[in-house]
């Protein structure tokens, strides 16, 4: 009979697994590609660790990609930000291309745990995972980016609105992996902008929003709403951008088209909040990025 322990978060992996370290990307998909769904990848481990020793993941195979040094990098490629599989939450908050262009990833990256876990965890890593929580998902949604998977038969890429499925689950196929995120560089008109309400400081979020706007001559031509932590997937907020889009860009426009977003959540009870706190705070949030967003590109301020 398995022992109580075994069901708990302990520093002991109560089973028994086989550990790959492939020192390629043609080694690690040559892995995948033979090991199905049985391989599960490695890379910062600060979720995966977790649920093993908890058991709520039970991997036959673990393949640790961290030797694969080609797929550590930020860097702009033409009109598009590349973020590699390898890249950590602390290598996109020291980023000058994060930094300049994408600020609500910078935001999202300084609530994300603490500097150990940002030292360790990888930004490929926190989308796989595919918590409804998870901080960098708005982000990368209001800025449309796409993931890279590769296997043995080549690359595809996931438009990230196409990526989530369902909690714990993503579009990718059991012998693909990440090899990397692409985000479109945004226009100088543009900003973007990412909060959360979470119980502490380093916690999951019980809510939180991202937003994007390009606006010209104080309207509105663009704008891009997601949350995490209100349905079974992080999402976009349609019911909300549709009420921004040529309004004039001020604080009251925002109040109005925020309130829409009860249309677009379905937000649950469970350890973290409640589902009417988080229908509550969402519009309130939602306000709170559009007006910081709007406030880098030299609109109304809060």
């Amino acid at each position: 009979m398995m022992s109580s322990l075994n069901r708990m978060n302990t520093r002991i992996i109560p089973f028994s697994f086989s550990y790959h370290e492939p020192t390629s990307l043609e080694e690690a998909l040559s892995l995948l590609s033979k090991l199905g769904a049985d391989g599960k990848i490695l890379a910062g481990g600060t979720d995966l660790i977790v649920k093993m020793k908890a058991r709520q993941a039970e991997p036959r195979h673990i393949i640790n990609i961290k030797k694969i040094k080609e797929l550590r990098y930020i860097t702009v490629d033409g009109d598009k930000i590349r973020i590699g599989a390898l890249a950590t939450w602390r290598d996109l908050e020291k980023s000058s291309h994060i930094i300049s262009r994408i600020p609500s990833l910078l935001d999202a990256a300084s609530v994300m745990g603490g500097v150990q876990i940002r030292n360790m965890a990888t930004i490929a890593g926190n989308i796989c995972n595919a918590s409804p929580a998870a901080d960098s998902a708005p982000p990368f949604l209001v800025h449309g980016a796409r993931v890279k998977a590769m296997s043995e038969n080549g690359a595809r890429f996931v438009p990230i609105d196409s990526f989530f499925i369902a909690p714990g689950k993503t579009a990718l196929m059991p012998e693909e992996m990440v090899v990397e995120i692409e985000i479109p560089l945004p226009p100088h008109s543009s900003s973007s902008a990412f909060l959360k309400l979470a119980r502490t400081s380093m916690d999951l979020a019980k809510v939180s929003a991202a937003a994007y706007l390009k606006v010209d001559g104080g309207t509105i031509e663009e704008a891009r709403v997601a949350l995490g932590a209100v349905a079974p997937k992080p999402i976009r907020a349609p019911s909300v951008e549709k009420e921004l889009i040529g309004k004039p860009a001020t604080e009251e426009t925002f109040k109005n088209a925020s309130k829409h977003v009860v249309k677009d959540i379905s937000p649950i009870d469970d350890i973290r909040s409640t589902a009417s706190y988080r229908k509550k705070t969402s519009p309130y949030l939602v306000t709170d990025a559009l007006l910081t967003a709007l406030s880098r590109i030299g609109g109304e301020k809060r």
